[in-house]
């Protein structure tokens, strides 16, 4: 088994872990001893297999943190789930990391890629019938804010800012 690195709430997956999840050593580590009060980052490979991982770490994160409030954590499902997948379909990038921490009484969840993309998305109104591009307006509609950031290496940030009461 290709190790797994944990340093507080820090967490990297390699591609074996991410295809044999959660019949993995790492994952039945973290679901007995998530790290509590501290924000999660946890980087992963552009596998597709990859986003049901995130989602599973950022409810266990969302579990230590308390974090109770269904529309937060509906919210914060959607995004991991939406900006993983963009990175994955959209961009060069080898692996992607994203990032959960609360901030007073918000939620902020990141996802930062390696950059390739070859136009940056936003937010559009699509046919509903379409099975893609909505995935941002489905965002926009579930956060307080949303945005994104270019990295000095070249790889890009998008980030959302969550509610977590209301």
């Amino acid at each position: 088994m290709l190790p797994t690195t944990r340093s507080g709430a820090q967490i990297a997956l390699s591609p074996r872990e991410i295809e044999q999840w959660p019949k993995t050593a790492s994952a039945r580590a973290l679901a007995d001893d998530w790290p509590t009060r501290q924000p999660a980052s946890f980087r992963v490979p552009t596998l597709e297999r990859a986003v049901p991982v995130c989602r599973h770490l950022a409810r266990l994160w969302m579990d230590s943190e308390d974090i109770t409030d269904e529309s937060a954590r509906s919210a914060a499902l959607l995004v991991i789930s939406e900006l993983m997948t963009n990175a994955i379909l959209h961009t060069n990038s080898v692996s992607i990391t994203g990032r959960l921490r609360k901030a007073g009484d918000w939620l902020l969840v990141e996802v930062q890629d390696e950059g390739g993309a070859t136009s940056v998305p936003h937010p559009h109104r699509t046919d509903y019938a379409n099975e893609y591009g909505r995935g941002l307006v489905l965002i926009a509609q579930s956060v307080q804010a949303l945005g994104t950031r270019l990295e000095t290496d070249g790889g890009r940030t998008f980030w959302a800012r969550i509610p977590l009461t209301g």
